[in-house]
């Protein structure tokens, strides 16, 4: 539609220029709004002449086209909302109805839907003889062992031994400084010979009736006086020449050449290695079960997956009143000494009886705080198909003792059933399996895995 200028020349009545045009024509009376109408082109020249009579009819001009504004702009919003009011709801059912068809098609899905069988490991329940052991944490102590010290204060003044070696009893290990106590040895041996020779004479003399007896007492026990202190110098003497009091191996060496020892001072540690004393106890209630001379069987890092056997040779008298436990002490054999006083030790006194169990691999055990379970193999018929098939059934059962890769069943399990023996974790009740024992790692009552 083609611009027309508008008259700008009148008076009272011109044209709003900010608006566009073709457009919304506004009358101004004296800069007063007296109306506004959309015109087309066609009737825009007749609107110029109209423009004047507008002005001259005044406020009725003015109030028929303000009503007419009005009324079609009110017109033409509820017109606009109702629309898109109805263009939201169409929009809105439509994606609802969408994702309705989308859920139940997915429901549909997986209602149908039925998860591949698990392939799974199995093992037999077996039924097993265990000895029955009282097991417990044992320490090792020396047959004979003691800390050397030195009984006498003194000035060290020879080492005769090397740490680590074996000696035998009576092998001097240390002198210390004796000078002192040799000068009054032999000056007590002195006045001891002097006073010999005096208590002989008097004898005669006293034989003869010459002296009275008094006398000849007297010199008996100055005699006697002076060989006592000579024997005491003797053993001080004795006691700074330090010896090995029966034979071991010795430890390592705690002084040095010039070294002043004090009384009850560490030299070195002397210790009997081969046999070895296993100390250990037991709740009080098992005291009816073990004698002396029951089998021990020892197990240790030290010896690896090897077992050292041994015999009940002391059992304490009496309980200890604050454990209420009993002591035992047994005897091993410990020709390599390998084994060494202080160690700590696995202890199992085996009974005389013999225990029959039901075992299981305890791979096979799912352990839960409320109670432990394992899944049990079934054969079930499908009722679609008509074929047999393999499921679990997860059976709650109580466990008992633990040895190797088994574990004792005490009750919900029988002989001859089969369970899940790996990989537990991820199984569950009424699950269908497929069993594939190709890759199942063995089973043992004593593994002896490789060191790698």
């Amino acid at each position: 539609m083609p611009q027309v200028k508008p008259n700008r020349s009148s008076r009272n009545c011109r044209w709003l220029p900010s608006l566009p045009w073709p457009g919304p024509i506004v009358f101004l009376v004296k800069d007063s709004i007296v109306g506004l109408i959309q015109l087309d082109e066609t009737t825009i020249n007749k609107t110029r002449a109209a423009c004047w009579d507008a002005i001259q009819q005044g406020d009725g001009i003015q109030v028929v086209f303000h009503s007419f504004l009005f009324a079609n702009k009110k017109k033409i919003m509820t017109k606009r909302i109702l629309l898109t009011l109805l263009a939201l709801i169409i929009i809105g059912s439509t994606l609802a109805g969408i994702k309705v068809l989308q859920i139940r098609h997915m429901i549909e899905v997986g209602s149908k839907m039925v998860p591949p069988p698990e392939t799974i490991s199995t093992a037999p329940v077996q039924l097993q003889s265990w000895e029955s052991v009282l097991s417990a944490v044992a320490s090792l102590d020396a047959v004979q062992g003691v800390i050397v010290a030195a009984e006498q204060a003194g000035k060290v003044v020879a080492i005769s031994f090397t740490p680590g070696d074996f000696i035998e009893k009576g092998t001097l290990l240390a002198r210390l400084d004796t000078r002192a106590e040799e000068a009054q040895l032999r000056a007590m041996e002195s006045s001891s010979n002097l006073a010999h020779t005096n208590l002989r004479r008097l004898a005669e003399l006293a034989d003869q009736g010459l002296i009275s007896r008094a006398e000849f007492d007297n010199a008996e026990a100055a005699f006697k006086a002076a060989k006592a202190q000579t024997e005491n110098i003797q053993a001080i003497i004795e006691k700074k020449n330090i010896k090995a009091p029966f034979s071991g191996k010795l430890g390592i060496r705690q002084i040095n050449l010039g070294q002043f020892l004090k009384e009850g001072q560490e030299i070195v540690s002397l210790q009997v290695l081969d046999p070895i004393f296993v100390n250990f106890m037991l709740p009080q209630q098992e005291l009816a079960r073990i004698t002396s001379g029951m089998e021990v069987r020892i197990t240790s890092e030290v010896i690896g997956q090897e077992q050292m056997s041994g015999r009940i040779t002391a059992i304490a008298p009496q309980v200890d009143a604050q454990t209420r436990n009993i002591r035992i002490q047994a005897t091993v054999t410990n020709t390599d000494e390998r084994l060494r006083p202080g160690m700590f030790v696995n202890a199992s006194v085996v009974l005389p009886e013999q225990a029959k169990v039901s075992t299981i691999p305890g791979t096979a055990v799912l352990y839960a705080p409320y109670s432990d379970s394992v899944f049990v193999v079934e054969e079930k018929k499908d009722e679609k198909s008509g074929k047999q098939t393999k499921v679990l059934r997860q059976q709650f059962v109580r466990l008992g003792e633990k040895r190797g890769d088994f574990v004792a069943v005490l009750s919900g399990l029988q002989g001859g059933e089969t369970v899940a023996s790996t990989g537990v974790f991820k199984l569950r009740n009424g699950q269908a399996v497929v069993i594939d024992n190709s890759h199942t790692p063995p089973f043992e009552l004593q593994p002896r895995p490789e060191n790698n």
